[in-house]
């Protein structure tokens, strides 16, 4: 699915955090955004979910506007067709790691034998196999970050937005966190827009930009 994005401003107090920013990605491309903190990063990454909104600009999805959808409809979009990782995880704590993964499929009508099936077989390629009956409150903050980007991934969204999602994990399982997400790109034609300062992170992405003064540039 391609992003494009023109003039976005976000604004809070009177600072312009975004600034008349442009952005476009294309379908199976992978974007890694960096900077410093506080550059708006993830205030961007909250744009393009639509969990925000910006004082004015643009934000298409295959020429799809959600900037002047409403509340419900843009819940709708994201449920359909967006991958959600950020830094606070949002795990539901009364629910098992797998039941965590089933919540999104059954929004999307996909229940029973088929989402159960689903979601176990992604718990098992990031090594959460035997953990996928455990309340999520019951793992580590690894385990749980883990737990969010297969949840982001499991039902095979159009578009991945990721806020470090390597941030509190060791090599192997960044590793792992990144074979998957690089995968749905390149697999499934998915776009990946993500917020990293890991440099190993930054070296597998197609394309580096530098957010900075309220616009991008290339890192």
């Amino acid at each position: 699915m391609k992003i494009t994005v023109r003039g976005l401003t976000r604004r809070y107090a009177d600072t312009a955090v975004l600034d008349q920013l442009d952005l476009d990605v294309e379908p199976g491309e992978c974007v890694a955004l960096v900077g410093r903190s506080g550059a708006g990063k993830s205030t961007l990454l909250h744009l393009l979910a639509g969990i925000d909104q910006a004082e004015a600009g643009s934000i298409a999805f295959d020429g799809l506007r959600i900037d002047t959808l409403d509340e419900a409809a843009r819940t709708r979009f994201r449920r359909q067709h967006l991958g959600l990782v950020f830094q606070s995880w949002n795990l539901v704590p009364s629910l098992s790691a797998l039941d965590n993964l089933r919540l999104p499929l059954e929004l999307i009508g996909l229940r029973g034998d088929e989402a159960r099936g689903r979601a176990q077989a992604l718990l098992e390629r990031l090594g959460l196999g035997d953990l996928a009956h455990r309340f999520a409150d019951e793992l580590s903050g690894g385990q749980q970050q883990r737990v969010a980007v297969a949840r982001a991934l499991v039902h095979a969204p159009s578009v991945l937005l990721a806020d470090e999602p390597t941030g509190s994990l060791d090599a192997d399982s960044a590793a792992a966190v990144m074979r998957l997400l690089i995968g749905a790109c390149r697999e499934a034609g998915a776009s990946l827009v993500l917020v990293t300062h890991a440099a190993e992170v930054m070296g597998q992405a197609d394309r580096l930009l530098r957010v900075e003064a309220g616009r991008l540039r290339p890192a």
